[in-house]
């Protein structure tokens, strides 16, 4: 038995096969950092932090010659969301149900994916992770009203970055609206969303985290999400009618090199 104590639930092998199927095309539409970070792991419950390798130099001691340094590191997080099940619904598998209620499993894997790429591209300042819109030293480029000048932005960020000595490749993510919108037009009949993939030769990313837009490198060795428990469902408890599983995670999201990044957002 492990962490997520899964043995002790009573659910049957083929309900838990519906569960995590479920669970997993639900992250796969939502999670947008995992597509352009750098992925470490996973490593386990019993991994807590990163080594930063840094070294904070406490106050002198008594002694002149005593020099004390504290290691420092960067923690991970755990996030836990609830799925509340009916048992009855669970059962109705065994007897060759192929379409259960599980409503609940999809609801909770959307909230993790939103909480994880908030951490991502937004920070999250209690758990010491700094966000990757937050961190980038580039003032915010315009984002044109009219979708058409869109591509000419994106160069625009794209230069920024190239002129720091941060190469390519290179991605865009969108928030959702904008994201939409993009794929809806055209310019001089020509899809918008093409014009751009082909730009940065690689397709559009679509973010429920962020409200605007972010061009950034995907070379490598600038972002980097750490994971110590990768995405998995355990058991809580459960009563005659329901059983209570959870959706976890642990990790951490570190910005190596904040000049990768630069944001277009809307003129204010």
């Amino acid at each position: 038995m492990d962490l997520l104590k899964r043995e002790l639930a009573p659910i049957l092998p083929d309900a838990w096969a519906f569960i995590d199927n479920e669970a997993a095309r639900v992250l796969k539409l939502n999670l947008a950092g995992r597509k352009i970070v750098d992925f470490r792991g996973p490593f386990g419950w019993q991994f807590a932090a990163v080594n930063t390798g840094r070294l904070q130099v406490l106050p002198e001691q008594r002694d002149p010659d005593l020099n004390v340094g504290l290691r420092r590191v960067q923690p991970l997080i755990e996030m836990r969301v609830p799925i509340r099940l009916s048992q009855m619904e669970l059962d109705s598998v065994a007897r060759g149900a192929e379409d259960p209620d599980l409503s609940p499993v999809v609801r909770a894997a959307e909230k993790v994916a939103l909480a994880e790429d908030n951490a991502i591209f937004n920070g999250l300042s209690a758990g010491d992770v700094p966000g990757l819109l937050k961190s980038s030293p580039h003032k915010p480029l315009p984002l044109p009203t009219d979708i058409a000048d869109l591509p000419r932005a994106v160069l625009a960020a794209r230069e920024t970055l190239r002129a720091v000595g941060v190469g390519g490749p290179y991605a865009l993510v969108l928030g959702v609206e904008l994201y939409d919108r993009v794929r809806a037009s055209l310019h001089e009949g020509y899809p918008i969303a093409k014009q751009i993939e082909q730009l940065l030769d690689r397709p559009l990313i679509r973010a429920l985290a962020i409200d605007k837009a972010v061009v950034l490198s995907v070379r490598g060795g600038d972002f980097e999400l750490v994971v110590g428990q990768d995405l998995s469902i355990g058991y809580a408890f459960h009563d005659k009618d329901n059983v209570e599983l959870y959706l976890t995670e642990s990790f951490t999201f570190r910005v190596l090199e904040p000049a990768a990044a630069v944001t277009l957002a809307p003129p204010r």
